[in-house]
């Protein structure tokens, strides 16, 4: 218990660390948020896929996209591919867990939709074979990544690599990034909704 403050302090400075080298990736964040925003404005949708605590950042950003973030406006579409427990387990089962997401984009996934593949390692087998097939399909990806990006890093149209090797360093910067993209998003899309 004694070690408790200095834990504290430690994990806190990691993580500021962290967030103060985000401004390193300003351009593709913006360049994501700006391919998210005119997917919307064009009636597309965004799909989100990862595993674990990802998997938990997909239904959030869907969550926000589909209710809202800050904002009163009309419901927007997403869908985190990690949610139906049902198509999970028969694609997994079926065809293999490598599978349960590129199963799933080839199903709902449309011409110049967005698919946000999330993984702190970037090794996530299941999310690259989505982000993969997304491409055959002429669906625009992101990869939400960390530091050094795994077999995703060049997998994508954009790559946002969150410098750290931390996995919960790297979580939380995702959480900020994904929330900076459903404020940018709604700001635009309430912008072009009232003029």
């Amino acid at each position: 218990m004694n070690d408790a403050p200095v834990m504290f302090d430690k994990t806190l400075d990691e993580h500021l660390h962290c967030f103060k080298l985000l401004g390193s990736l300003r351009d593709p964040i913006k360049q994501a948020a700006r391919m998210i925003i005119s997917a919307l404005m064009a009636g597309r949708k965004i799909l989100i896929c990862g595993n674990g605590g990802s998997a938990s950042d997909a239904q959030h950003f869907a969550a926000e996209i589909v209710g809202r973030f800050t904002r009163e406006r009309s419901a927007w579409p997403a869908l985190a591919l990690n949610t139906d427990t049902s198509i999970l387990t028969a694609v997994a089962n079926d065809y293999g867990y490598e599978n349960v997401f590129s199963r799933q984009v080839g199903a709902l996934g449309r011409q110049d939709d967005v698919l946000i593949g999330i993984s702190t390692s970037g090794n996530s087998e299941n999310v690259i074979r989505a982000v993969r097939h997304a491409t055959t399909m002429g669906i625009q990806t992101i990869d939400l990544i960390g530091s050094g990006g795994g077999t995703l890093a060049g997998a994508a149209d954009i790559a946002v690599s969150v410098p750290s090797d931390v996995t919960a360093r790297i979580q939380e910067a995702h959480i900020f990034i994904l929330h900076f993209w459903a404020d940018t998003a709604e700001a635009a899309l309430l912008a072009q909704e009232g003029s």
